[in-house]
């Protein structure tokens, strides 16, 4: 199926249904006054998460989403039936927004999560409401009001623990094919990842992450040269950035140095908080190269980069590294999970009561 994350729709709720105007028409029984039943309320619009699904492809075909209006009242107060509200699935990680107003209206993050994105119309009164003792045949009964109407933009952003940033052909869908079971298109030749892909790393029993890796990023990928940053999103929601550097590229006048300093350029144009994430610097197809000559290359890069955090060097054809960098990722994460819920744990402030807010 082809990957999509991001799509135009338009959704509208249900409008409302009228109130009728009736009178008691019954043999033997004169003047027997106002009976009209008010309408159903219109369906509202749900977004609704789903696991199963992994891209927006099927939004590129049906645009428009309406839910169901409410039925009109009828005599002897009867009321209208209520319209059917509208669930819409939608991959986990959706972020939607607004068109109109450039409203970020929620995500959808986990699996059955619902997220109300047009709310129904109210139902009209029936003639039965305005009977009083100076108005015994009232003929007026109110419309049931229309249902909002939305144009939204769907993005798919996927849910990782870790994301791989890199130029084309650095070697991450290599190192995600080596990690876990994900399997990307890897190729002998010059080539670049379409589209992003995930795996999960399983290090036993309970213990496991979530990495992406995402296309390429080229030199003016900020004026949209090869696939643009339109894939850096991706990497929003990430807790780690591992930034992945070819030491052994094909072409020899490559500077590696300079590729690092050219994406986190591009990565800045960007803009966000990405760019102040936690980056780990890791060096890939180290079976390329003998000891030595790597030694000398590592020492010349991280000179040149006046890197300060952690390095490693990998392998993705021997595996050699590979281990090492599952086991620092894990216990990292698991790290920052004890911090959080230590952080979580030790405020002294009573929790927020929304209704005694009030």
């Amino acid at each position: 199926m082809k990957f999509v994350d991001e799509a135009i729709i338009k959704v509208e709720a249900g409008d409302g249904g009228n109130g009728c105007v009736s009178f008691r028409r019954e043999k033997y029984i004169p003047k027997g006054g106002p009976d009209g039943g008010d309408g159903g309320d219109g369906g509202h619009v749900f977004l609704v998460g789903d696991e199963g699904l992994n891209t927006l492809v099927d939004f590129r075909h049906k645009r428009l989403h309406r839910a169901e209006r409410g039925q009109n009242g009828m005599s002897r107060q009867m009321y209208g039936r209520k319209g059917e509200s509208l669930y819409i699935r939608v991959p986990v990680g959706t972020r939607i927004k607004d068109l109109d107003t450039n409203e970020i209206m929620g995500e959808i993050l986990a699996d059955g999560e619902e997220l109300l994105v047009a709310r129904g119309g109210r139902h009209g009164l029936g003639n039965i409401h305005f009977k009083s003792s100076t108005n015994r045949a009232p003929r007026q009964a109110t419309s049931g009001t229309p249902g909002e109407k939305r144009n939204l933009l769907l993005e798919l952003i996927v849910l990782a623990d870790v994301g791989l940033l890199g130029m084309p052909n650095a070697g991450k869908s290599s190192l995600i094919a080596r990690m876990s079971h994900a399997r990307p298109k890897i190729a002998d030749y010059p080539f670049t990842t379409l589209y992003p892909n995930l795996g999960v790393v399983k290090m036993g029993m309970g213990r496991s992450f979530v990495i992406a890796d995402i296309p390429g990023v080229i030199e003016g990928a900020a004026e949209g040269a090869g696939l643009g940053l339109q894939f850096l999103k991706h990497l929003s929601r990430t807790r780690l950035v591992l930034h992945l550097v070819d030491i052994a590229p094909m072409d020899e006048s490559i500077d590696p140095a300079a590729q690092v300093r050219q994406l986190v350029a591009e990565v800045e144009k960007y803009g966000g908080d990405l760019a102040d994430r936690e980056r780990w610097l890791v060096l890939t197809k180290k079976d390329l190269l003998l000891d030595d000559e790597f030694e000398q290359r590592k020492e010349k890069l991280l000179t040149e980069l006046n890197w300060q955090g952690p390095v490693f060097a990998v392998s993705s054809v021997t595996g050699e590294g590979v281990d090492e960098l599952a086991q620092a990722l894990m216990q990292h994460l698991e790290n920052t999970d004890s911090v959080q819920e230590l952080d979580e744990g030790s405020t002294d402030e009573a929790p927020y009561d929304p209704i005694q807010s009030r």
